[in-house]
């Protein structure tokens, strides 16, 4: 089975649904035209890694560099020449964990 993104004005994932593989080579029209969803659509793959990543609902898909970008998880964080979040402070070796409110790595202790 193949997978499509349905992408709105704004380049945003709303939906992703299954493609049966016969359809996959026209899934663009199958969703849009034969079933009556409209819209653009993109394929979208876990098992075989197009456009970066598996799109999920809130994702963004890049025309021009033909991929998706996952949404920040954090507000202070840029995205990298290579389409990846990066926080505003590299993270130190160990298991830390990212504070928005202090712009800061924070330690977690080992249990």
């Amino acid at each position: 089975m193949a997978h499509f993104a349905q992408i709105d004005n704004t380049n945003t994932v709303t939906r992703v649904l299954v493609v049966p593989d016969d359809q996959e080579h026209r899934g663009q029209q199958f969703l849009a035209d034969d079933l009556g969803l409209g819209g653009t659509w993109v394929q979208t793959s876990y098992n075989h890694n197009i456009r970066k990543q598996f799109a999920g609902i809130g994702y963004t898909y890049n025309p021009t560099a033909d991929l998706f970008i996952s949404p920040s998880p954090y507000p202070s964080w840029v995205i990298d020449d290579q389409f990846d979040w990066q926080p505003p402070i590299p993270k130190p070796d160990g298991n830390y964990v990212w504070d928005e409110d202090s712009q800061a790595w924070v330690e977690v202790p080992d249990a």
